[in-house]
């Protein structure tokens, strides 16, 4: 007789891990099923986001600024150090330590929790139940009252790059790099792209990243994507725009990558090439032929605002659902779906997920942008302020970009902020929890800022909405 749960999760990323957490602390009797698995054949859990994308590129971002700082940015403080070397496989090590704690963590809390945490790989059959197949191919079923799946996402792979051991490698392989390549190439200047060509130009590769589309960072605000390139391009990374891959070579140690531009056919070699292209739903082999549940002709489950499937009783959140596939968008979603299972009422906002780019500076955003507003014909008013103009960015030496605050012309409400610069990822937060309450541009600019501090820049580009900023010159309106 098969064991029952009141919610059965398959996938423990970002999206499952949390839905099994919060399903359990409401009550529930919850199952987490994950194929994933490390040395001694236990759940790896955490999905790709903790094992082999947000956290551990984090971890080499995090490691080769510090380095990037300490060769060529501690003069201006009057700090002298000699030469800097980076231990490239002690670097990498420690990235793991830190998978390992988190992922570690994450069985301490389903244990915590009550959550039971199943190895195996899940399938969804009709009648919500769940088939586990486990390391040694042994399979069982486990009923549950209410199904949720979040089996995540995978990078997308590309026919002119296809994947080769440790020369052309996608995500996970960049990760693992336990030498600086003299010349890395990248295909895809989005999110993933940029912060793995950032991480090992900083070592001293030479970068050059290709981009087929003629826009760069099309999704931001335009004038933070001109800043951005303007900044990147400073730094030493090769951004080719309308670069469209048509093939790849692999010879010995260095791979010859061909492209098309405006000028026609061109080759570049390089010693690695990250293919960073897009990720898609990963949902083969997760559902039954009969299980009921409808995907989209993009291959996405169908679901509603409250990413209930076509089938009653079964979720979907995460990266397999529309969306932007972001770990803090799944994460939410898990928490959504376990409380409408427990029986209370809830919602969320998918007007205000903010994005990041953990580039140095960082990019992050949250509502519209002014192309997006342009196109809708909206009538807005545009607060900026420069980190070149804060007292504490100085000190930091850490001038680079801006914030921007984008107000409806006439009702002043919070419409979308873009913000370039030192720390953007942790200030953006200020703009998501004002936008949450529907604030004003002069809500934030009649609330006390702490000073000397960076924040403060998001503080002036609310005064410079209406030309009140005080430490630059406002522009005069119309």
């Amino acid at each position: 007789m098969s064991e029952k749960f009141d919610v059965v999760v398959i996938g423990a990323g970002p999206g499952g891990y949390v839905a099994a957490i919060r399903a359990a602390q409401l009550g529930l009797k919850t199952a987490c099923v994950e194929k994933w698995i490390d040395a001694s054949g236990k759940p790896k859990l955490g999905g790709t986001c903790l094992n082999v994308g947000c956290i551990p590129s984090k971890a080499l971002l995090d490691s080769t600024h510090k380095f990037e700082e300490a060769s060529h940015g501690f003069d201006v403080h009057g700090i002298s150090v000699g030469e800097v070397k980076m231990d490239v496989p002690a670097m990498v090590k420690r990235k793991n330590q830190i998978v390992d704690n988190l992922t570690g963590g994450i069985a301490g809390l389903f244990k915590a929790n009550g959550v039971t945490s199943i190895q195996g790989t899940g399938k969804l059959l009709s009648g919500k139940k769940v088939e586990v197949t486990d390391k040694d191919g042994k399979v069982t079923v486990v009923e549950a009252g209410s199904v949720i799946l979040a089996s995540g996402s995978v990078p997308v792979n590309i026919p002119p790059a296809p994947m080769n051991g440790d020369t052309i490698v996608d995500n996970v392989g960049a990760l693992d790099f336990q030498e600086v390549p003299k010349r890395l190439g990248v295909i895809g200047a989005g999110v993933i792209g940029l912060e793995l060509g950032s991480v090992w130009r900083r070592l001293g590769s030479e970068v050059i990243v290709l981009e087929a589309m003629n826009d760069f960072l099309s999704l931001c605000d335009v004038d933070m994507s001109k800043e951005a390139m303007k900044l990147f391009k400073k730094q030493g990374l090769d951004v080719r725009l309308g670069a469209r891959v048509t093939g790849s070579e692999v010879n010995g140690s260095e791979v010859t990558v061909k492209y098309t531009d405006a000028n026609g056919e061109q080759s570049v070699v390089v010693d690695k090439l990250i293919v960073a292209v897009g990720r898609r739903p990963y949902t083969e082999g997760l559902l039954a032929g009969d299980a009921g549940v409808v995907l989209d002709e993009r291959g996405f489950i169908k679901v509603d605002d409250q990413c209930a499937t076509s089938v009653p009783g079964v979720f979907a959140i995460g990266d397999i659902v529309r969306g932007p596939m972001l770990a803090h968008k799944a994460s939410e979603e898990g928490i959504m779906v376990a409380d409408i299972i427990a029986g209370h009422k809830a919602q969320m906002n998918y007007d205000l997920i903010p994005s990041v780019i953990y580039t140095h500076p960082e990019l992050a955003w949250v509502g519209k942008n002014e192309q997006q507003l342009k196109a809708e014909g909206v009538k807005f008013k545009v607060g900026k302020f420069p980190f070149a103009a804060s007292g504490r960015a100085m000190a930091a030496n850490d001038t680079d970009g801006f914030v921007k605050l984008i107000a409806d012309e006439e009702t002043d409400r919070i419409l979308g902020c873009h913000i370039i610069g030192g720390h953007a990822a942790d200030l953006i937060a200020q703009a998501v929890v004002a936008m949450e309450f529907g604030s004003s541009a002069e809500d934030i600019a009649l609330t006390v800022f702490a000073h000397p501090t960076v924040s403060e820049a998001v503080h002036e580009a609310a005064l410079a909405v209406d030309g009140h900023a005080i430490h630059i010159a406002n522009r005069k309106r119309k």
